[in-house]
């Protein structure tokens, strides 16, 4: 019988050109988020973990790996092997970076490009941005958030999960379409953002629903607008950005998922079909929905089109504005 099972392997072999897909996952699972552990990143990519570790019995360990508005943890990522043991969760600051930085080797560049490097599994969810100030700044509307940009010397400050972050480049949009300058201070992660908000040594940040929105119901932070162009249903009485004086301005962040390039599509299938059920699940969808996030758990090819999409859309704001 062994001899036949062999003879049979090898007839496969022969006429297929490959040997039958291995079982996935045949190891732990190393999930890389580019954030630092306790935001909204982290707390998605958690979500996910746990649910596939239950179904395929194979750990799901998320590494936070941060620094250079993500782009260490998103190198290790797009370096990995394609396996489907090494996957990435990040925000839509891994397209952000890379619209500010390029890639290619050259000074400054990243030393990975996300739409060549990386094989897009799913964008998991969506939310507005809350604009959060110190609650001592005398500021209760982005009118006065301006004014104030305009009339203090040496401006207002912000901070950001780093130099090119989606929280960086959505808030140099915002004073750039006010026409106002704004000092950038940039932390590791947003987690290190909020407490420097609510201590007051820097004015305001853009802050996710899921990790902001207890800190703003705490009194820490104070939400003044949202970043969409309709109101968040979990804050109806903040008013869009657009609304409060800079009509046309918009940004919406998502949370994904990602596998190194090359990567077998019947895993990454896989994959986006086990992060979806995690997500659907009824405790997370009450969670989510309370806290202004929605689901969205798409395809792969429906996330790799936003993701393109994505990158030409912040390439033409990197050029407008003049960042560098």
């Amino acid at each position: 019988m062994k001899t036949q099972g062999l003879v049979l392997l090898t007839a496969m072999v022969s006429v297929t050109g490959v040997a039958p897909a291995q079982p996935y996952p045949q190891r732990p699972v190393r999930i890389i988020v580019n954030v630092s552990a306790g935001g909204g990143v982290d707390i998605v990519a958690r979500i996910a973990g746990s649910h596939m570790s239950a179904v395929w019995g194979q750990t799901f360990v998320v590494d936070n790996r941060t620094g250079a508005g993500g782009a260490i943890g998103a190198d290790i990522a797009a370096k990995a092997a394609p396996d489907g043991h090494t996957l990435l969760v990040s925000s839509s600051t891994l397209i952000t970076t890379a619209a500010m930085r390029g890639s290619g080797g050259a000074a400054g560049a990243l030393g990975y490009d996300p739409l060549r490097d990386l094989q897009a599994v799913s964008k998991l969810t969506a939310n507005p941005y809350i604009i959060c100030v110190t609650p001592t700044l005398p500021v209760n509307s982005i009118k006065e958030l301006i004014a104030l940009a305009r009339s203090k010397s040496g401006g207002v400050s912000y901070g950001s999960s780093g130099n090119g972050a989606i929280i960086h480049m959505g808030a140099a949009l915002l004073a750039s379409m006010a026409g106002v300058t704004m000092v950038h201070v940039p932390y590791k992660g947003v987690v290190d953002v909020y407490p420097a908000v609510a201590a007051g040594q820097v004015d305001w940040v853009m802050g996710s629903p899921i990790s902001a929105l207890p800190l703003i119901k705490a009194g820490r932070m104070k939400g003044i607008a949202v970043s969409s162009t309709r109101r968040a249903r979990t804050l109806p009485d903040l008013p869009t950005v657009a609304e409060s004086g800079l009509p046309g301005y918009e940004v919406t962040a998502w949370y994904g998922m990602f596998a190194p390039a090359k990567t077998p599509m019947v895993i990454v299938d896989r994959l986006q079909a086990e992060a979806k059920r995690a997500l659907q699940a009824p405790e997370v969808v009450r969670r989510m929905d309370a806290e202004g996030t929605d689901i969205v758990a798409s395809t792969p090819a429906q996330f790799g089109d936003e993701v393109k999409a994505e990158f030409e859309k912040w390439r033409a704001v990197v050029k407008k504005v003049g960042l560098q």
